[in-house]
């Protein structure tokens, strides 16, 4: 497919271009994920690319875009449509959350800096905790408090964990908004970031002790591949366990990398990849399709690639 450079389609949606890839606690009702989807979209210049739904964890991501003028409205609209549809007192997921709205990253695209996302990332925050009643906290690059850059710093415990270090320790007050979480909202952790691949790779077994093992043994912060962030997952509907990746520099840690550390390790534990997903969406320089890993990828599409999706949506304008 002959691909069309972004910036000559700009003058639909504006430049420069801003990616936002919200995760909702909500995977087992895909017409939340519509209703939210349309709020989005609801922004005139607000551009939806792509919806992952995932039963398992519960929990699904949400890829649009749209000029810095749009960008905040359609985020903030996101997080109310989420707190309306998602009561986190009844929510149960294999992936770890704070959230109805768990994480919410501005990432720089065409034309936009890291500066820019940080400032609309504080700007969303503040209305978020203002207008929603939902506390914030700010990480990555929009972090105010250092100790809270690493997001699963702020995600530690889960939602009882970041309660009771509210309600005790001075340095976990919310940045922005009360001191104490929306009663079916929970908090909101919003950011500015650069681009991260979302990789999952499903092993040949239900065993998640296997899972997490190799998850230890391959992650960054236990002195394994450096930008690389994994958790070891049971996967309940397809019985088997996975792994579930962040590359958050996949120049320096690529996907390769990733399947390879897994592969090494699984086959020391006795089992094998069954296979392997791309959870959203990925740039084009970040695939090797002559690459081992490729095979393995489930549901892989030309709309998976992060610059044909968008020529695809911005053709449709």
């Amino acid at each position: 497919m002959q691909i069309e450079p972004i910036g000559n389609r700009q003058s639909a949606i504006g430049n420069p271009l801003i990616e936002c890839v919200p995760n909702f606690s909500e995977g087992r009702k895909p017409e939340v994920i519509t209703q939210i989807a349309a709020s989005i979209e609801s922004v005139a210049g607000a551009i939806v690319l792509n919806k992952h739904i995932d039963r398992d964890h519960n929990r699904s991501v949400i890829t649009f875009v749209g000029s810095p003028g749009v960008i905040v409205e359609a985020a903030v609209r996101a997080v109310r449509s989420a707190a309306e549809l998602i009561d986190l007192r009844q929510h149960a997921g294999e992936h770890p959350r704070i959230g109805a709205t768990d994480v919410f990253p501005f990432v720089p695209f065409e034309g936009a800096t890291m500066d820019e996302c940080v400032s609309l990332a504080h700007l969303a925050g503040e209305r978020i905790a203002n207008e929603l009643g939902i506390p914030v906290f700010f990480y990555e690059y929009a972090a105010i408090k250092q100790e809270r850059r690493n997001l699963e710093t702020v995600r530690r415990g889960g939602l009882k964990g970041l309660r009771e270090r509210m309600a005790n320790e001075e340095l976990w007050k919310p940045d922005v908004g009360q001191n104490h979480l929306h009663e079916t909202a929970g908090a909101c952790v919003v950011g500015a970031r650069q681009f991260l691949i979302a990789y999952n790779i499903t092993l040949t077994t239900d065993d998640v002790l296997i899972a997490q093992r190799i998850s230890k043994r391959i992650r960054a912060s236990d002195g394994g591949l450096p930008f690389l962030k994994a958790l070891g997952m049971k996967l309940h509907t397809k019985n088997t366990a996975q792994v579930s990746m962040n590359l958050i520099d996949f120049e320096k840690t690529s996907i390769d990398d990733a399947f390879q550390a897994v592969k090494r390790e699984a086959e020391n534990e006795g089992v094998k990849i069954l296979k392997s997903e791309i959870v959203g969406l990925v740039p084009r320089t970040a695939l090797d399709e002559s690459a081992e890993y490729f095979q393995t990828i489930e549901n892989f599409t030309e709309q998976t690639i992060l610059e044909n999706r968008i020529a695809y949506c911005f053709s449709c304008l």
